[in-house]
């Protein structure tokens, strides 16, 4: 059945329908939001089915809806019109003017999102405006280009140029444009989500278009034509053609969708070859995302090998304590990673961005704890600590290097690349909380929500303070029936220290850490889950160099403050390169340097502070270059420099004596 949804104009103006039509339509509006982003993610929940309660992910949802309402739409679409030939009716934003009309794709996506997980109206109205002018621009290009521009649409600075000469084959233009494909991707992934999380159906029709023009436009190229294009930034252009085949069942796409695959990473990839050093590390992830979504929706098993193996080896040999990676916006090499405790471009946002959406696809087709261990420990340590708590600013790189600091974009300025994922991150939440899989709830995140399971007609409420509290229950406050509850035994929690309640009674359970334990039986209303969870302190070594330690507890990763002196441009202006930290950079070796004959046993030596939860201070351990230091989450520490590394020696290594110590 085809759904006509109410658009605007050109001019903004509704189109008005009769009251009959517009109560039929809100009915089969709202059964196709659920069904569109459960045809693309069998097995998530719809956004709005999920609501996030009090804590730091709502405080962090609410916070960045109000950021990006500050945003100037019209000035978000001017690329999109100028390319086109319309008349923009907004000045462009300045900052990283060659990608212009990158944000626009991911200021779209976040309208959707926000509009299905809250109902925002203000959202709901940006994202049907702009979907308006974009079908304008595209029926502009088809006209104003119908060499090219059929279906086109984007802000790509000198499209006719750009794209008219790439048709034929040549790429000198191509070569000096700044990452057309990657600017382009974001649209389609910002159309794509406006229909998967509302669905909005001329959302869906332009993607298609845009698809067929991607198609098009390259049609004439021989795959050696396509592998030296693929060389510059393209995104997960390949995702969303595979998208494509999943919305429409046409082998086209997912030919296409193969063909835009970077065989430079997807062969060595598949072939358990790590190629990755001195790669920018952001033009590599969103092709493995894009592996791997060909994989789950084609079987294909060299994509299935490449996306896996890439998450291996990024997570296990290429992650740092809160999950993110990269340093310079590199994969360092092994023998480079010191790197990271030197330079002040340490992982990006958009990296960890990017590898929880391939996360997510590699736990869809194999639910395994160990992904969710992963997901857990990115969220809660980069993803939330890259938010600004007062004013909502996204953070582009967080250094490690000791005693240095991050910078904060501000609204109407600074569209930098994490910015883009910035305005998605905060309001997605609620994606992962819960799972579904056959008959099997898997209950994936502590973070206190209420999930509407209405296939099944069960309402279940979770309710915690996690991670300032070591437990989380759920409680069935609705409905009844027959399923598995999969609660996950974390990664971090000692073997045999995981206990589960059931109506207040042990539940009896063989299971190990990074796994589930399946709960099967008739639930009804009133059932209550209760889940406890140990936390303990731990170091973990900094990736490839044993002489620097983070400090764990639990999942959280602790870092203390350290100072506030010269944090120049920590709110970025326009500037090219304000997104980078450039106040003095204060001696490494001049930082505070732990001394313990069992390093191993170091976090042992953490004290609590009372009646402040996840606060430690460091009395109990000697120093170099000593320091009254308090250990806290690093998600809470903002406008300071900081410390979340920590370079450790014996007392021989130190050379000084434990009396002068």
């Amino acid at each position: 059945m085809k759904i006509h949804i109410l658009s605007y104009r050109r001019t903004g103006m509704l189109i008005r329908n009769s009251p009959l039509c517009l109560i039929l339509l809100c009915g089969l509006l709202a059964g196709c939001r659920q069904r569109s982003q459960q045809m693309l993610y069998p097995n998530e929940f719809p956004l709005q089915d999920v609501v996030l309660l009090d804590g730091p992910f709502k405080h962090a949802r609410d916070l960045n809806l109000r950021t990006l309402l500050k945003y100037d739409i019209d000035r978000i679409l001017e690329p999109f019109l100028r390319e086109a030939g319309l008349q923009p009716r907004g000045e462009m934003y300045p900052n990283w003017e060659g990608l212009a009309g990158h944000i626009g794709g991911h200021y779209l996506s976040a309208m959707a999102m926000n509009y299905a997980a809250t109902g925002n109206t203000e959202c709901k109205r940006r994202m049907e405006y702009m979907i308006s002018e974009l079908r304008a621009c595209q029926e502009a290009n088809g006209i104003n280009h119908p060499e090219w521009g059929t279906g086109y649409v984007g802000g790509v600075p000198g499209s006719n140029e750009l794209w008219s000469t790439l048709q034929k084959g040549d790429f000198s233009v191509y070569r000096t444009k700044w990452v057309p494909w990657y600017n382009v991707h974001k649209l389609y992934a910002g159309l794509r989500d406006a229909w998967s999380y509302t669905g909005n159906e001329e959302a869906r029709a332009i993607f298609l278009r845009l698809c067929d023009w991607a198609i098009n436009i390259t049609s004439a190229l021989s795959d050696e034509q396509m592998e030296s294009m693929l060389d510059m930034e393209h995104g997960g252009i390949n995702e969303t053609l595979a998208d494509a085949f999943r919305m429409t069942g046409d082998e086209k796409y997912l030919t296409a969708a193969m063909r835009f695959s970077h065989r430079m990473l997807l062969d060595p990839m598949s072939a358990g070859i790590d190629n990755l050093d001195n790669k920018h590390s952001n033009t590599q992830i969103p092709k493995a995302v894009g592996f791997q979504r060909i994989a789950e929706l084609s079987g294909n098993r060299k994509y299935a090998d490449a996306g896996q193996f890439f998450w291996e080896t990024v997570t296990g040999n290429r992650s740092l304590a809160f999950g993110g990676n990269s340093r310079r916006e590199h994969f360092p090499e092994a023998a480079a990673c010191i790197d990271y405790t030197e330079d002040i471009e340490g992982p990006e946002s958009c990296n960890s961005y990017n590898m929880l959406k391939l996360t997510e696809f590699l736990f869809r087709t194999n639910p395994s704890a160990r992904y969710t261990d992963y997901y857990e420990r990115t969220l809660l340590n980069h993803i939330l600590s890259a938010q600004h708590p007062e004013h909502g600013g996204y953070v582009y790189f967080t250094p490690v290097r000791p005693r240095h600091y991050r910078v904060y974009s501000a609204p109407n300025q600074a569209m930098w690349c994490c910015v883009g994922t910035g305005m998605e991150n905060h309001g997605k939440y609620n994606q992962f909380i819960y799972t579904h899989r056959h008959d099997s709830l898997f209950l994936n995140l502590f973070i206190a929500s209420e999930l509407t399971w209405k296939e099944r007609g069960i309402k279940i409420r979770q309710e915690t303070l996690f991670p300032y509290e070591e437990g989380t229950s759920l409680e069935v406050i609705d409905g009844s029936g027959r399923f598995s509850l999969m609660v996950r035994y974390p990664g971090w929690v000692k073997e045999g220290e995981l206990t589960i309640l059931l109506n207040g009674k042990p539940v009896p359970f063989e299971a190990n850490p990074s796994s589930y334990v399946a709960i099967d039986r008739r639930w009804k209303k009133g059932d209550k889950i209760e889940v406890i969870f140990p936390m303990h302190n731990r170091t973990e070594q900094l990736v490839n160099v044993p002489g620097y330690v983070a400090f764990m507890h639990g999942p959280v990763l602790l870092g203390t403050k350290t100072g506030t002196e010269d944090l120049k441009g920590i709110i970025a202006d326009d500037s090219r390169w304000g997104h980078i930290p450039s106040g003095q950079k204060f001696p490494v070796d001049e930082a505070p340097i732990l001394i313990d004959d069992n390093i191993s046993a170091i976090a042992e030596k953490l004290m609590p502070v009372e009646d402040q939860p996840l606060t430690y201070t460091m009395s109990g351990i000697e120093m170099l270059n000593p320091a009254n230091l308090v250990l806290e989450p690093f998600f809470r520490i903002h406008d300071s420099r900081y410390m979340v590394y920590w370079r450790i020696i014996t007392g021989d290594e130190s050379g000084v004596k434990p009396e002068a110590r």
